[in-house]
């Protein structure tokens, strides 16, 4: 796909030139794309411009001195609640004339296409048309009623006397009144009217139609502004502010129609994150309810602390609760039940206890109460020693500044050296070269295993003396929380107060705001200049418009720069539109970026079980690197991407707090497009660079891939499934292996078929010792089953025409078949002799008593009409009673095979064939080795009988039979190498002995499994060398059943396998393009991943277009120009990794609560 392929298709481009006017004016719709009648357009002019005239009424009656300001509010929000009301009653008539049914409304992202047949200028479809009305009746009054208020306030907001008292400027005034009227209409038009769609979309459903109060709530913000500074006096700052909003008022419609102003539901939601990361010192939460429970109790300890008289109190009050709030409640919570749920029942408990949860228990316990301890002493210590007193430069807190800046210097060394580029610039000389192997990477890595453990004294020692620099009017929550969630910060924070004259809350709050805004500033900058430089490096991304765009970003990079600042100031992303460098200030939204709760969605495919397997030891191996440091500035809002293989994992880190990290894992597709192809390659060249090629392991050698988005941290151990696929040419085509297949497949069936009545004989409860002597150990069981001559099928040469009787004419071939005949033909088949057969003729129906339905077997009916060339007709089953099995030891029958698998259809030949074919020696070597421990007064002599014990020998003989005849036919022909693959996936062609087989599902599985187990073998025979004995060949199936799954990919129990953890799986393929066969080995193993840290603000800034793209312009396309392979912003891959629907990971974890003890 070539850079100029079209950022919106031309269908789409008519629906967005469509839609966007409708955006900027609030819902009035003036292009349709087709043709309406002109009443049409001029109705919609006279709504739009409806609460101008109300509100003109009342301001021309104030001018005139008629009426007072506020009569005349009063009076214009009373005329526009009573047209309001009018206007949704006439909708609610509409659609009661016109529909007779009631349906459901449902929120059309597409409802502008819809074409209307118009009758008259206020018929019903023109009513529907202009005025969509509300769902839910409550929103008809609410809405009314707010429309109503708005334009009485409004009114008063603007009217023109108020406006001349702030500028003293006639201009000014008539341009204030008139466009500010303009923006109240926007804001009335969409409340009450038709609710335009938002640019600023969070939300990718309406559900309570929030998204028609979104206007209106900024308006009531300005005019709240305007009253408090009517109602308070001698305020110049309110003064000041009232005018410069006045002025901001008229550019609100802009702001709206290029979604910098965010939706209501986001606006709470990121008010309510930023007061409790800066004002509250806490962290972001991961879900919507976590955020507003941790919100209300922070706020409300800060809010009681001042009801507490002593000075002391309030101190000792703010320092526990800053520290129990910095902890994780919630598992804390979870660890406490599960506590005591175990206490009061332990086998619940296990059920309970699932994932990476947070363990509580003595040693947890303790540790918090001795750090809550140390907490509540020193900051008593302080009120009692320091007090008040003045800060000197020249005193002992200046010294303790410098300190902190030395050991926060330290601190950034120690954790930069763990990192495989020092500041993601230089090759770090410390950084092991060779990590090919987990044993010697981690024998390497044991030194930066010993940094980090020093980072963390010093961290935990950086804990206990920051609160040595401040006054304790500010040991606040807020700041604890800093302390113990983010101790880096915090010192980073405590040196810059420090060298300030002024200690308080207010100061800690500034400092922190700017040390965040500062570093999202420096990161939007690189994203920026990023999108900028590759839009003309990168030859794929070269467009058209490349130089026209560059030049233009060049002149006016002031410009950017303040888009960039007021970005970072709003803590929003970056929006760069359609990935181009054309950036926009996008809403601001929680540092998630989606709403739905965490892990809740995902596009869950067969690969996603790769990803659940190996997400707890990921999680693991996070939790030690996030712990060491060796990951970088960890902060909430902070993304990592993780390689092996064709595995890619997006980590997001949601929550940071004393002790723990909360983070989201997610697992990309693992079936490569084109683009995702294109840019994993390019991932996997970083990361090779970085860690293996040792040209570029020289000391200090340059990040060849500075300024890409991704820069390599470190490698963790992970337990986790490598992947191997393998050619099998010359091992599944091989005629000398394809010749010792069928026998092979004997003696695996055999040991399978042993190992099967042994395992099942195990439940078996043997009689008493006294009735085992007269009767025999299992006389209570019921014998019944066939031998060699228990009815087989009949050879070929046995059949005759004159066997069959002839029809003649006089026959009545209704009439029922005499039972007297049946009676001649039931002795016979004792004596093993063909009965005669009676074939009816096609077409006919055939009724038979049910004595005759249970003599008449169906193989019997299958061969008479292979006889005479007629179809077989399937008349049911019946069941065959076949002679007691006389066993010459009476434990025999512990190993008896069941008695429906000895009835397939085999002729007394093919019998008497593998009887010759049996492996009798390997049969008794698998008799040796069992030791039938369960049994209880067990003769010493049991094996050595159950060896000579040709009945059953021959049973086993019959079983291995019944299942080559199901699996090869009875030909003795060299399998095909296709027919070999057709087995092993069990898509077989029909046959008599498959259908027979198929017929017994717990055999069929099990030739099944004896089958790809003798497959396996092969190749590992054709790989290994040639099998020495039977104990050998032993230790092969014991290791293909404990420690392998052989099968398929595609296969139910394939997935169970790797959530099992099993060793090893083995699974055959066919390449039908290049028409060879392939062999797939996962070996579970602990293997290294690579791990690098994505550039924060460009994961938003594209994730932002995304929600844009999508949710407002509708742009899937799935060959859009900005879901194209991008290697610098990795821009396909940053698509996937978003939540569903816009983004589709295969894997999206919980929260995962990694403890960082």
């Amino acid at each position: 796909m070539g850079p100029d392929v079209p950022l919106l298709n031309d269908y789409k481009q008519e629906f967005f030139l469509k839609r966007f006017p409708q955006t900027v004016l609030g819902g009035p719709r003036f292009k349709l794309g087709y043709c309406a009648p002109p009443y049409v357009y001029v109705n919609q002019i006279i709504l739009f411009l409806m609460p101008w005239v109300l509100g003109g009424v009342g301001t021309l009656l104030y001018q005139l001195d008629i009426m007072k300001d506020y009569y005349t509010a009063a009076l214009s929000g009373g005329l526009m609640f009573v047209t309001a009301l009018i206007l949704q009653m006439a909708n609610l008539y509409a659609k009661q004339k016109t529909v007779t049914v009631e349906r459901m409304q449902i929120q059309n992202a597409l409802t502008d296409e819809d074409e209307f047949e118009f009758s008259s200028c206020i018929g019903s479809e023109t009513v529907k048309f202009i005025i969509p009305g509300k769902k839910y009746i409550i929103n008809t009054v609410f809405h009314s009623l707010l429309a109503g208020v708005l334009c009485g306030l409004g009114t008063w907001y603007l009217l023109p006397n108020r406006i001349t008292l702030l500028y003293n400027n006639i201009g000014g005034t008539v341009m204030i009144f008139v466009l500010g009227w303009v923006t109240v209409c926007i804001a009335e038009y969409s409340l009450i009217v038709n609710t335009a769609t938002e640019t600023a979309t969070f939300q990718a459903l309406d559900t309570y139609e929030i998204t028609a109060l979104m206007r209106p709530f900024y308006v009531f913000v300005f005019i709240a502004v305007d009253l408090a500074h009517r109602f308070a006096a001698n305020a110049p700052i309110l003064e000041q502010a009232n005018q410069i909003l006045h002025v901001v008022f008229l550019c609100l419609p802009f702001l709206w129609a290029m979604g910098i102003l965010p939706p209501l539901d986001a606006l709470f939601l990121w008010g309510m994150e930023q007061l409790l990361e800066f004002g509250l010192g806490g962290s972001p939460m991961s879900s919507n309810t976590k955020l507003l429970v941790m919100f209300l109790i922070s706020a409300g300890t800060a809010i009681a602390s001042y009801f507490i008289p002593s000075t002391l109190g309030v101190i000792l009050f703010m320092t526990g609760f800053g520290f129990i709030l910095s902890l994780n409640l919630s598992e804390i919570g979870f660890a406490f039940k599960h506590t005591m749920s175990s206490r009061l029942a332990s086998s619940n408990s296990k059920a309970m206890h699932s994932g990476l949860r947070t363990q509580l228990g003595w040693r947890e316990l303790i540790f918090y109460l001795t750090v809550l301890t140390l907490a509540l002493t020193e900051a008593s210590l302080l009120h009692q020693f320091a007090g008040f007193s003045s800060f000197s430069k020249a005193g002992p807190q200046a010294v303790v500044s410098y300190i902190l800046l030395v050991l926060l210097v330290t601190m950034w060394i120690l954790r930069e050296i763990q990192r495989v580029y020092l500041f993601g610039t230089f090759r770090n000389p410390f950084y092991p070269k060779d990590i090919r192997t987990v044993a010697v990477f981690m024998e390497k890595q044991r030194r930066l295993m010993k940094v980090g453990v020093v980072r963390r004294i010093l961290l935990t020692l950086g804990r206990n003396t920051h609160c040595l620099l401040f006054k304790p009017v500010i040991i606040t929550p807020h700041f604890l929380k800093i302390i113990l969630g983010k101790a880096v910060l915090a010192v980073l924070e405590c040196a810059v107060i420090e060298n300030t004259d002024k200690h308080t809350h207010v100061c800690v709050l500034q400092v922190g705001i700017l040390r965040d805004r500062l570093l999202q500033f420096a990161s939007k900058l690189q994203f920026a200049i990023a999108v900028l430089l590759t839009s003309w490096t990168e030859k794929k991304q070269r467009r058209k418009s490349a130089a026209t765009l560059i030049t233009l970003n060049v002149v006016f990079f002031p410009i950017l720069l303040i888009f960039i600042a007021i970005s970072a100031l709003l803590s929003s992303p970056l929006l760069p539109l359609f990935t181009l460098p054309v950036f926009l200030i996008g809403f601001p939204r929680p540092i998630r970026s989606w709403p739905g709760p965490v892990g809740a969605t995902a596009c869950v495919c067969s690969d996603t079980v790769y990803y659940q397997q190996m997400v707890p030891s990921l999680a693991l191996a996070l939790q030690s690197a996030l712990a060491a440091g060796s990951l970088g500035l960890s902060l909430p809002g902070s993304h990592y991407l993780c390689r092996f293989q064709d595995r890619l994992m997006w980590i997001l880190v949601l929550e940071k707090g004393f002790t723990y990290c909360g983070v989201n894992i997610k697992g990309l597709e693992l079936q490569e497009t084109s683009c995702h192809a294109a840019e994993a390659h390019r991932v996997d060249e970083i990361f090779e660079m970085a860690f293996e090629h040792q040209e570029h392991a020289k000391v200090l050698s340059l990040n060849h891939h500075f300024g890409h988005i991704l820069t390599p941290c470190t490698v963790l151990p992970v337990r986790l499934y490598s992947d191997a696929r393998n050619v099998l040419s010359g091992i599944i085509d091989s005629h000398e292996n394809l010749k010792h297949l069928k026998d092979d497949f004997i003696k695996v069936l055999v040991w399978m078929l042993v190992q099967y009545c042994y395992k099942k004989s195990k439940a078996w409860e043997p009689l008493g010792g006294a009735d085992r002597k007269k009767k025999g150990p299992f006389a209570g069981r019921q014998h019944s089953g066939a031998v060699g001559a228990a009815r087989p099928l009949r050879d070929e040469e046995s059949f005759s025409v004159d066997t069959v009787e002839d029809w003649t004419d006089d026959s009545d071939v209704f009439d029922l078949e005499p039972r007297g005949r049946m009676r001649d033909r039931k002795e016979p088949r004792h004596l093993g002799m063909t009965p005669k057969v009676h074939l009816s003729i096609p077409g006919s129906v055939e009724t038979q008593s049910q004595g005759v339905l249970q003599e008449m077997l169906p193989e019997d009916k299958l061969h008479r009409a292979v006889v005479l060339g007629l179809p077989a007709v399937d008349k049911g089953k019946q069941q065959e009673v076949l002679p007691q099995v006389e066993f010459s030891c009476s434990y025999s029958e512990l190993l008896s095979i069941p008695e429906e698998w000895r009835t397939a259809p085999v002729p007394p030949s093919k019998v008497h064939e593998m009887r010759q074919k049996f492996p009798e020696e390997w049969y008794h070597f698998i008799l040796s080795q069992l030791d039938f421990f369960h049994l209880k007064d067990k003769p010493s002599n049991l094996l050595d009988d159950l060896m000579k014990d040709k009945a059953l020998q021959d049973l086993y003989v019959h079983g291995v039979l019944s299942c080559c005849f199901g699996l090869f036919g009875l030909d003795n022909t060299v399998p095909a190498p296709s027919h070999v693959f057709r087995a092993y996936t069990g898509g077989i062609p029909w046959s008599v002995g498959l259908d027979w087989l198929t017929g017994k599902p717990e055999l069929f599985q099990l030739a099944l499994k004896a089958f790809r187990y003798t497959f396996k073998l092969m190749v590992d025979k054709a790989s290994l060398g040639p099998v020495e004995n039977f104990r050998e060949l032993v230790n092969y199936l014991e290791e293909y059943e404990n420690d392998w799954y052989i099968g398929l990919v595609s296969d139910l129990e394939w997935q169970q396998a790797v959530l099992q953890e099993k060793p090893y799986l083995f699974s055959l393929g066919h390449d039908r393009n290049m028409g060879i066969y392939t062999g797939r080995v996962l070996t579970l193993q602990e293997l290294l991943v690579q791990v690098g840290k994505l550039n924060d603000e460009a994961v938003r800034g594209q994730w932002a277009n995304l929600s844009w793209e999508l949710l407002y312009a509708t742009n899937d396309d799935e060959e859009r120009y900005s879901i194209q392979a991008h290697p610098v912003l990795l821009r396909n891959l940053t698509v996937q990794a978003a939540d569903p629907p816009l983004g589709y990971p295969v894997y999206s974890s919980e929260l995962l609560h990694l403890p960082l003890f």
